[in-house]
């Protein structure tokens, strides 16, 4: 048995997928609130859905993060007490933060500890000290950190350590990139990268011309490295994706959740096991995968030289809204799929059932052909399906 605890903190991108990432078994989530975070295309959270959502997780036991990692002016800085103040009143459990004078309000107006986003591009012993005398109880270190050299920081500071493990990665030094700002105007330090880095650029030499994707990063995928990140003693794995869809943060959970917690148990991870965890983080829409600088310095190997496309197996076709034990399933349909399909629903812990749409009826009883969008569809029912289940189905 071994004694560390790893926690899963997963993304959460507004409050329907909250409930889907607690319910597949996350630890923590990360959440923003409406202003003052980096990911201002996101569905973000209004007061009342960040206080449900904290309810909703504390109830379960899991932790709520909100981030506060833009860059702020002083005209965003005015704004931000009143924020800070509800924040408290509703009990989130940390705030992450990168800037300076942001970290110096949290710490004037509440007692909510006090995270650091990797934004601040923490990557050494004394960068980690500093942050220490500064209030921060949890160091989220910049992605070109190796798993050893976070475990160095953590011992020289005494600081909790949040290490990314899964998810899209940035080109540019852990996430500072001004691109974006140069070509459209947009910042990508205060919620509004246009994802430059993904482009196709041509490249002008003296002898040649060539088209290249050369700063597009593969994603990274760390389930193998899961008992390195124990034997190191990291506090955190972070997941990426607070833009992703429902089927992406419910896969992910689930297959880093039943890594860690069989490594928590048997203090290994068979091959066949990471394999076939491996295989269901195929199953969402990603680029190829790297282990970028987890184990070892990120290569020529960790360019993503493909253009972006969105090409998978699997769809989300839809999530479970109520269950009649041994008589159907009623879902709310997300994709369109046609009766007769082969589904599989994902149950929070169990492995994945396959199941036939036959047969498939929309709400009041009628046998349809093909299940639309936003429609609520009849299925039949599968043994062990809970509300908030998601069902996938193969790419039309």
């Amino acid at each position: 048995m071994t004694q560390r605890i790893v926690e899963l903190l997963a993304p959460a991108g507004n409050l329907e997928k909250l409930k889907v990432t607690v319910s597949y078994g996350c630890d923590a989530v990360y959440l923003g609130g409406e202003k003052f975070g980096l990911r201002s295309a996101a569905d973000n959270f209004i007061n009342s859905e960040l206080a449900e959502g904290v309810k909703f997780a504390h109830d379960r036991s899991v932790k709520v993060y909100v981030v506060l990692n833009s860059f702020l002016y002083d005209r965003d800085l005015k704004e931000l007490p009143e924020f800070l103040i509800f924040l408290e009143k509703v009990r989130v459990d940390a705030v992450i933060i990168s800037d300076l004078g942001v970290l110096k309000t949290v710490k004037e107006l509440t007692n909510i500890p006090i995270h650091l986003s990797t934004q601040a591009s923490c990557l050494n012993v004394e960068a980690g000290k500093l942050w220490k005398k500064m209030g921060v109880k949890r160091l989220i270190l910049g992605r070109e950190v190796s798993i050893a050299e976070a475990s160095k920081i953590k011992k020289a500071t005494g600081l909790e350590i949040e290490l990314f493990i899964h998810g899209s990665l940035c080109m540019a030094y852990s996430g500072n990139c001004v691109i974006s700002n140069y070509t459209m105007g947009r910042d990508s330090n205060r919620g509004g990268c246009a994802h430059n880095c993904r482009f196709e650029y041509s490249l002008d030499f003296k002898d040649k011309k060539e088209n290249s994707f050369f700063m597009s990063s593969k994603d990274l995928m760390g389930i193998a490295q899961v008992p390195e990140f124990f034997s190191h003693g990291i506090d955190s794995v972070k997941v990426e994706g607070r833009m992703k869809t429902h089927l992406y943060v419910g896969t992910i959970t689930k297959a880093y959740k039943r890594a860690i917690s069989h490594y928590e148990k048997n203090a290994s991870l068979s091959p066949a096991m990471i394999a076939e965890l491996e295989g269901e983080l195929r199953k969402v829409s990603h680029r190829d995968y790297t282990e970028g600088n987890l184990t070892k310095r990120a290569d020529e190997y960790s360019i993503f030289d493909k253009r972006e496309h969105l090409d998978v197996d699997y769809m989300f076709v839809g999530q479970v809204v109520e269950t009649k034990m041994g008589e159907h399933i009623l879902m709310e349909v997300r994709n369109p799929f046609f009766q007769n399909d082969q589904l599989e629903l994902l149950p929070f812990s169990e492995k994945e059932k396959t199941f036939k749409a036959f047969p498939l009826e929309n709400i009041l009883g009628e046998v349809v052909e093909k299940a639309h969008p936003g429609m609520l569809v009849k299925l039949p029912y599968v043994e062990g399906v809970e509300n908030l289940n998601l069902i996938r189905g193969r790419s039309l």
